[in-house]
């Protein structure tokens, strides 16, 4: 009889040191995933500051160079008024120093365009001794330089477009008609939001391929990338597969709109995996989104 209990005393204690070494481990793995939650909204909340305040310095050259254009145009016609005043006999000094004037504006310009390369991502040279423009636009995706863009502007009583490389499923000509008369500011900050955005979406499939070999498939992608089905499998004992869709009806930005997911399993509506999922993949680049959720074991 004491014998039985003995073996049944230390079955049942070493049951229990099983089950707290279980609990320490559990224990460590939230606290673990707590830290990087806690670091990935820092991280968020720091994303969506730097925006603020690019959008800000955007803005910023935005208006100053509205209101140099318009300065511009203003001192042109006063050079022109002097010029006409010189061919009817005016002074030689007056010439002078519009010509000095003009060289130090040429300066200042040159200078706004530099600081615009360098807030909005494109360069800008002119071209026929001033009847035009070559532009060229620069896209990026999480630091990264990717394609550059490249179009002329003839700048004569209409403002047209001579030559360009923008990939046909840009609208371009849509662009043109709303901003490029009126303002040539707003055309190419909406056209680099195009460029860039189909360029964010582009390397989120090639990132997708080459880090998440294995668990996510690409299933479907049109040329324009607004929309991309990917495939990838629970984590469970079933291994369920699962379908993502991912709409992006604003094609000036790089997170979709829409986020569809389909699986045979009729009961995966109502668990966290579908809700978090959904969640994360808006508001998250889709490589990024899927690693979180291959971290977190959602996925296999």
């Amino acid at each position: 009889m004491e014998d039985a209990r003995e073996c049944l005393g230390e079955g049942v204690l070493k049951h229990l040191n099983v089950l707290e070494v279980e609990a320490l481990a559990l224990s460590g793995r939230q606290q673990l995933c707590l830290q990087q939650q806690s670091r990935v909204d820092d991280l968020r909340i720091m994303v969506e500051k730097l925006r603020a305040h690019r959008d800000m310095l955007k803005a910023r050259a935005k208006t100053n160079m509205s209101l140099q254009h318009l300065k511009a145009v203003a001192d042109q016609r006063n050079v022109d008024c002097n010029e006409d005043d010189i061919s009817a006999g005016g002074s030689s000094r007056t010439a002078q120093s519009q010509l000095s004037f003009l060289v130090a504006r040429r300066t200042q310009v040159k200078d706004l365009l530099q600081a615009h390369h360098f807030i909005g991502g494109y360069d800008v040279t002119e071209t026929g001794r001033g009847k035009g423009v070559y532009i060229s636009i620069a896209t990026a995706f999480e630091g990264l330089y990717l394609e550059t863009y490249n179009l002329e502007l003839d700048l004569g009583h209409v403002v047209q477009i001579c030559r360009h490389n923008i990939p046909p499923f840009i609208p371009l000509e849509k662009l043109a008609q709303v901003h490029l008369q009126t303002d040539l500011m707003d055309f190419l900050s909406a056209l680099s939001d195009h460029l860039n955005a189909f360029a964010g979406r582009r390397q989120q499939v090639c990132l997708i391929q080459e880090v998440l070999l294995g668990s996510v498939e690409v299933m479907e992608s049109n040329v324009l990338f607004n929309t991309i089905v990917l495939m990838c499998k629970d984590a469970g004992e079933n291994g369920r597969a699962i379908l993502c869709t991912l709409e992006y009806s604003d094609l000036s930005r790089y997170l979709p709109t829409k986020v569809t997911i389909e699986s045979e399993d009729k009961d995966l509506p109502s668990t966290p995996w579908w809700k978090e999922s959904q969640s994360l993949l808006l508001c998250t680049p889709a490589h990024k989104a899927f690693q979180a959720l291959k971290m977190k074991g959602l996925i296999a």
